[in-house]
């Protein structure tokens, strides 16, 4: 049967032509004004769209339409909105550098609004974070990510607690994406071959501010049924389904900008699923500059950035190599690269021919800059790929950190942000990392904080009742269950609130560990305490859906029924109300394994405060006067121990510290001390975590660096990159016999402080000459076990030969006291390196 399609939008005309515009615009999800727009056309709608602004629009019925013309009071409130629209679009941003070279930001995920269900989790809605304030701070920055028919799965609770899926599809043309088309309105279509066959994919584009975001879709009559399932589901499938996603993702995200002409000059990998775009862009410069692998390889690297959010091996994407045999072993050839050179850039061991090849290991070799995302999880990091730079000490590794952060304008809830909008000052819109700006919340009075977070509790407690009710309807209870479930928790209570995905290491059921302890704490009737409990496991996470299980398990008791509730399908939506509406945030990570973790964050700009292991950004955004510290950092061998520790720390933090605080009132029922530590905690995270930080971070450590490197390399016709892919192939071909021939010191086994030392040292260079090597001492104070702690780089001069060799020295000065150690190296020296290490290049003393 041949069906003929045609795209219907509604018919909105004159001035009611702008709520289109809105609707459109993901500005709308951070702006409430522009929401109520729509609330005030009809709020039944509105919640039957699933606050989807285009879905709404389209089921407006042309006599509400007529009305909604005629209305004059909406029409000048839709005015008002809209001119703030506009004026937001033509406001003179943070960045003010040129904007013809982009920087293109790949994520497998993208969390921007619950009308847009292409997310899973915490990566997603920080890649949404990220493409909002690049919208705010105008950077030269595109996001390129998949258009999933059914996106994450939506989560639904049997009779027993046990976690069910179903895959909703979504209806794209009733979304905020628009279909990317040429100038005779043809869809604009790109091609990827995966293993011999051609796979075409469309382009949508989503408007986020004055950000664009592009998302790549298979599901086209293009495509062959099975090659149309691709985009079909977000982390769904198979291994080699994944690995066509992440195909279709990297290399297919850059022929698609390329197609949509937009000039790349950089590119962001946020975690390892895009790491094949390297492949395509070294493609690419290799036909547009007629250039070899690996000069177009060094072109490349500086020009690219990789952002790891894993703090376990485990955790990495991997692909067996019989996978990679059948999808590049013919890319790779095409390329003139040796196959196991290839694959040896995807190894943590590259003469191990067994290991898989692990995205992870070669978005790192294939990036000039790399990091982690809060302070801990670079060190972790650094310790965890420490093997593919065996040669450095572990603080070179050349993995930093930027913290992440998160949206304020999408997470303050719109009550609290009318009250901030109003004493922090109009700067508060573009400059939320402003310290100054925050410290204007020293104005809003005790009374006022106090009963604009009440009005949030409330709220909370209200939509609880709503959902546990509609799950106890669905599952066919009783008329009686169901009002019982429709009183549940009270506004006045203490609400402590757990939500994130149901992975073993985040310990959801650390409460549970001293049943009766908890329910104690539940059954204090003149301190109440509460739980609001929400999250998903992976479908294929047995033990996560059993954490669940047994969490509903435990609410549905008659001695806690009530005062403690599990939600089902959490989303963005759910996501909001709870850490604005909780009071406390509880996190339980196994530390180290959280790497950084963002709902904290949300809650804590919220004024609700954080109760939590030291992991991830807690590690180092805790201090006593904004929330609560579980344990002081430990990190355990025996899990069980752990658990059981941690577990008593945080029933007595609840009955010894919390709950006294909160429920400590004075005549008017206030409860200053926690309203000090709210506005404590609302200043110190809001101007530290807002993702304008992070973002100015990332241009002044990444992104800027990256552009000047690439407008430099092209302006200099990849000259640089040809030089040095020339002197990288003679260094290794010369490498294994440099070495150190003689280390010497004039100083005494024990010297004065501020006595100068001089170290020499006698070098074979193998042929090279003194210009293509650097030679360093490395010195620092030595730990218990004769290893140099925090070294410093002290560079070496050269004197000059010696028969067949070079003398170098340097004059070293005893600064501190105590034990000091230093050893000497030889380094591979190329402008175009810019103190880049190469791994397996350097030569210590033996």
């Amino acid at each position: 049967m041949r069906i003929v399609s045609h795209t219907i939008k509604p018919a909105l005309k004159g001035r009611l032509a702008r709520l289109d515009t809105l609707a459109r615009n993901l500005w709308l999800s951070w702006n409430f004004d522009a929401v109520s727009l729509f609330i005030r056309i009809d709020n039944d709608l509105w919640l039957a769209a699933g606050q989807n602004p285009v879905k709404m629009l389209g089921m407006l019925s042309q006599e509400k339409i007529d009305e909604l013309a005629a209305d004059q009071s909406f029409l000048s409130d839709l005015d008002e909105v809209y001119a703030r629209f506009q004026r937001y679009l033509k406001s003179k941003p943070w960045y003010r550098g040129p904007s013809d070279s982009i920087i293109a930001y790949f994520s497998m995920e993208y969390g921007l609004d619950v009308s847009l269900p292409t997310y899973s989790g915490g990566l997603g809605v920080l890649s949404g974070d990220h493409m909002k304030t690049v919208s705010d701070l105008g950077l030269p920055l595109v996001g390129v990510g998949l258009l999933y028919r059914q996106g994450y799965f939506k989560q639904y609770l049997n009779a027993d607690g046990y976690q069910q899926e179903t895959y909703p599809e979504n209806d794209w043309y009733n979304m905020p994406v628009e279909r990317c088309v040429d100038q005779s309105g043809a869809p604009i279509l790109i091609t990827v071959d995966m293993a011999g066959r051609s796979i075409s994919a469309g382009i949508w584009r989503v408007d986020i501010g004055r950000a664009q975001l592009y998302l790549l879709d298979t599901n086209i009559p293009e495509n062959q049924p099975e090659d149309r399932t691709i985009t079909a589901t977000l982390y769904g499938g198979d291994k080699e389904m994944r690995i066509k996603q992440e195909i279709l993702l990297g290399i297919g995200g850059i022929r698609a900008l390329k197609a949509l002409g937009i000039k790349v000059a950089a590119t962001h990998m946020n975690e390892g699923h895009s790491a094949f775009l390297a492949l395509e862009r070294i493609r690419s410069l290799m036909e547009e500059f007629h250039l070899d692998f690996h000069s177009a390889m060094q072109a490349f690297i500086p020009t690219n950035i990789f952002t790891t959010h894993t703090p376990v091996p485990a955790g990495n994407e991997r692909f067996g190599i019989d996978l990679m045999d059948k999808y590049f072993r013919a890319f790779v050839s095409g390329l003139g690269l040796d196959w196991n050179e290839f694959l040896s850039l995807g190894r943590e061991n590259p003469f191990d021919n067994q290991e898989s090849f692990c995205m992870t290991v070669f978005a790192l070799h294939l990036s000039a800059k790399s990091n982690g995302v809060s302070k801990l999880h670079g060190e972790v990091s650094r310790k965890m790929w420490q093997g593919l730079w065996p040669e450095l000490e572990l603080k070179e590794i050349p993995i930093g950190h930027v913290t992440n952060g998160v949206y304020p304008r999408t997470w303050i809830s719109h009550d609290m942000l009318s009250l901030l909008d109003r004493f922090l000052g109009p700067k508060f819109y573009f400059e939320p990392d402003n310290p100054e700006v925050w410290a204007s919340v020293d104005r809003i009075s005790d009374e006022e904080l106090w009963r604009t977070h009440e009005r949030r509790r409330e709220r909370l407690v209200a939509t609880c009742r709503q959902k546990l009710a509609a799950s106890y309807v669905r599952l066919g209870m009783p008329d009686g269950e169901v009002l019982r479930s429709s009183d549940v928790l009270s506004p006045y209570a203490l609400t402590l609130s757990f939500a994130r995905r149901f992975a073993t290491y985040k310990r959801g059921t650390l409460l549970l560990e001293d049943p009766d302890r908890l329910i104690k704490l539940l059954s204090n009737k003149d301190m109440p305490l509460q739980l609001v409990i929400a999250g998903k496991a992976h479908p294929h996470d047995q033990s996560g859906k059993d954490l669940i299980r047994e969490l509903v398990h435990f609410s549905r008791r008659e001695d806690v029924f009530g005062r403690i509730v599990f939600i089902e399908d959490y989303d963005m939506a759910m996501g909001r109300y709870m850490t604005s509406g909780s009071d406390v945030w509880l996190n339980t990570p196994r530390r180290p394994l959280e790497a950084s973790g963002t709902s904290g964050m949300k809650a804590g700009m919220n004024g609700v405060l954080n109760c939590s292991v030291l992991d991830g950004w807690w590690a180092e955004a805790y201090t006593p006067d904004i929330g609560w510290a579980i344990g002081s950092g430990e990190e355990y061998q025996d899990q069980d121990l752990q658990d059981k520790i941690e577990a008593q720390d945080l029933y007595d933090l609840l009955e010894h510290e919390i709950l006294p605080l909160f429920y400590s009132r004075g005549r008017d029922n206030t409860p200053r001390a926690w309203v000090a530590k709210m506005r404590a905690s609302m200043k110190a995270i809001g101007s530290q975590f807002a993702t304008h930080r992070m973002l100015k971070e990332y241009y002044s450590q990444y992104y800027e660096a990256a552009l000047n490197e690439s407008r430099a390399l092209e302006a200099d016709g990849y000259k640089a990159s040809v030089s040095l892919a020339a002197y990288i192939d003679k260094v290794r071909r010369a490498w294994q016999r440099v070495r150190i021939v003689e280390f010497k010191d004039d100083g005494a086994p024990v010297v004065s402080r501020g006595t100068t030392i001089t170290v020499s040292v006698l070098v074979d260079l193998a042929g090279l000459s003194p210009d293509d090597v650097a030679v360093e001492c490395y010195k620092g104070r030595l730990s218990s076990k004769g290893e140099i702690l925090d070294g410093a780089r002290l560079p070496m001069t050269l004197v000059g030969p010696e028969g067949h060799y070079f003398r170098y020295q340097c004059a070293m000065h005893g600064e501190i006291t105590g034990q000091i150690g230093h050893s000497v190296r030889v380094l591979p020296s190329h402008p175009a390196l810019d103190g880049r290490f190469i791994p397996g290049l350097v030569r210590w003393a033996q």
